[in-house]
């Protein structure tokens, strides 16, 4: 009997990746990826569970394996229990999900050293030692999982061989999904059509054959664009599936399609789904971290804060800071504070600069940004905003209850206005935030449409797991300016 699952789908198309075909088996594939994974963690927890021995200056390699860790128990014996969980197949759960599972796995591995600390009498020194090695697990693995899946993409060696049955409208925008998204684990070769759909266009990927044939390649995971494909291709009587897994995708539009509890009903299944992020516990937890986080964040932040301003006022004289009013929850304007990054003047640069430009006033018109901004200081402006390091203030809002680590970003009431009443309904119904999914996805390549979407997914989809997986994103997005202007 085939199992049927659901897939998430993320966001619009952004970049396609051009099709694939692989290469090597399958089987031999998969090998090397779980090699990949399984060394590449082996690595991580073993430099994880040295560095309390390298910040003492002593570092016994001998020991790296073995039960003189700082530990009671070598941390590369979390190797076995993130394979329990699935983490180590070629293909498999979403990011923010494999994060989660992540998390959970190294849990368990620092209850069970809590556990032998305590039955060996170890000291509150060990015991800080147990913290900070899975807290390192933690930060290094997600880091270094997310290098060695982008090489694997990049090796074509990432992801799950997928035949997509039904090149309607549906099965085409999902082919697009999959090629734009990676990171999924979904990588398509072609499509079964329907009788009729021969000559369809499927967006560079080949027709591999008929809905009632085998396909002509090697396929790991055979995906329904439709509960009518999956029932038309049931009803064909072809036996058992030449693929591993069955995956039904239904389209759900901006409904919430991460965490959905599956409900056995009789014969039919039920999808619960549960507002997490306007549940007054929810709140009252992101609240908690917000202001743990937030704090420590902005006593770390302060030095570089100072030396940036300074700067600043040595460029262009005036105050080094600027405050923005912006769209808040509920609609509540809020007192925004940056560090300055343009002239004292920008607004006047701006207007001149518009009204010579027709290109500048349709890029303004689209992304309220410009690539080429005349308002901009020179040499560090947009060295600051090209890192963010002109939002560092606005961990203060984030103390002060204005806006939260993680949310819809606030937006001038200008740029608000761009979006249709509904939507500026529902993004002003939760805290607004300091980094969100859009930062770590197209930030300012995203124009209007990607930002809806985007904001939307996060509000639908919330959860503590995905704010923790957006926060350790938006460390890379920012080292690696991904979109910024």
């Amino acid at each position: 009997m085939s199992t049927t699952d659901s897939i998430v789908l993320v966001g619009p198309t952004v970049e396609r990746t051009a099709p694939v075909r692989a290469e090597l088996r399958p089987g031999r594939r998969r090998a090397i990826v779980t090699a990949v994974l399984v060394g590449g963690d082996l690595f991580f927890s073993g430099l994880a569970g040295l560095f309390p021995q390298l910040i003492t200056g002593w570092l016994p390699a001998e020991h790296w394996l073995g039960s003189s860790t700082p530990v009671p128990i070598p941390p590369v014996a979390l190797v076995f229990v993130l394979a329990a969980f699935g983490l180590y197949s070629s293909y498999g759960p979403s990011p923010p999900e494999r994060f989660r599972l992540r998390v959970l796995g190294i849990g368990i591995y620092a209850i069970s050293c809590l556990l032998v600390a305590s039955a060996l009498g170890t000291s509150a020194r060990g015991v800080a030692d147990i913290a900070v090695v899975s807290a390192l697990l933690i930060v290094i693995g997600f880091y270094g999982e997310s290098a060695l899946r982008s090489a694997l993409i990049r090796w074509k060696l990432w992801g799950a061989l997928t035949v997509i049955v039904g090149a309607d409208t549906a099965g085409r925008d999902l082919a697009n999904t999959l090629l734009a998204q990676p990171e999924l684990g979904f990588r398509p070769v072609g499509f079964l059509v329907e009788p009729g759909q021969e000559s369809i266009r499927t967006e560079g990927l080949p027709v591999l054959g008929g809905i009632d044939e085998s396909p002509a390649v090697p396929a790991e995971v055979l995906l329904f664009s439709s509960c009518a494909t999956l029932a038309l291709y049931d009803g064909k009587g072809t036996g058992q599936l030449p693929a591993p897994r069955t995956v039904l995708v239904q389209q759900i539009h901006e409904l919430q399609n991460m965490w959905v509890q599956v409900q056995p009903l009789g014969s039919a299944i039920g999808l619960e789904i549960r507002r997490e992020l306007y549940r007054s516990r929810n709140l009252a937890l992101k609240r908690v971290i917000d202001c743990t986080l937030g704090g420590i964040g902005l006593i770390l932040a302060l030095p570089v804060i100072a030396i940036l301003a300074a700067t600043i006022r040595v460029l262009d004289p005036g105050s080094p800071f600027y405050v923005q009013i912006r769209v808040g929850r509920d609609g509540r304007p809020i007192r925004v504070l940056k560090l300055r990054t343009m002239y004292s003047d920008a607004e006047r640069r701006l207007h001149a600069h518009l009204e010579a430009c027709p290109a500048a006033r349709e890029e303004w018109r689209r992304f309220f940004k410009l690539s080429d901004d005349p308002r901009i200081l020179p040499k560090i402006g947009n060295f600051i905003r090209q890192t963010s390091l002109d939002e560092l203030p606005q961990l203060w809002n984030v103390v002060r209850g204005d806006m939260s680590l993680v949310g819809p970003r606030p937006f001038p009431a200008y740029h608000m206005d761009g979006f249709d009443s509904d939507f500026r309904t529902l993004r002003t119904s939760v805290p607004p935030g300091l980094t969100g999914l859009w930062q770590i996805s197209s930030r300012s390549d995203g124009d209007l449409g990607v930002q809806r979407s985007q904001d939307t997914y996060y509000i639908r989809n919330w959860s503590p797991w995905l704010d923790l997986y957006i926060l350790l994103a938006t460390v890379s997005a920012v080292l690696g300016a991904k979109g910024a202007r």
